[in-house]
């Protein structure tokens, strides 16, 4: 997993809060509309969300599909959203940062244990904050 699978194009910066619900479903919508995944990949991102959170702590939630889902992937990449007010994914776990993720075959694992080695979560929070600061300096 050599190649790019995350570009400026897949973050959405300073959206508001919405329901869990909402925040897979515009994740998914992200992954189909970059060409990663099929419509009905979402359906598993939810699926999978039902059967277990997919909230990771320190603000974060990575979701993703369930193995049966995994024909409904085109292409491995990530999404990004960010919300400032946070998303409820409930028993007091508030998602500030949501990473949709499709990966064909091996690279699904590559790319949770990529997230988990590469981003340290309080750090990219603190950036994506930097960045929404400088955005507002710009206008």
């Amino acid at each position: 997993m050599n190649r790019q699978i995350l570009s400026g194009d897949n973050i959405l910066l300073e959206l508001k809060s919405e329901s869990k619900d909402a925040a897979i479903e515009r994740a998914g919508k992200l992954l189909v509309s970059r060409g990663y995944v099929k419509e009905n990949y979402i359906n598993g991102m939810k699926a999978r969300e039902e059967e277990v959170t997919t909230y990771m702590g320190n603000g974060v939630a990575i979701p993703h599909g369930m193995n049966e889902y995994k024909k409904d992937i085109m292409d491995s990449g990530i999404v990004i959203a960010q919300y400032p007010e946070g998303v409820d994914f409930g028993e007091g776990n508030i998602a500030y940062i949501v990473i949709g993720i499709a990966g064909r075959g091996e690279e699904h694992m590559q790319i949770l244990s990529q997230i988990a080695l590469r981003f340290n979560m309080k750090k990219m929070l603190k950036d994506l904050e930097m960045l929404k600061i400088k955005r507002k300096l710009l206008r």
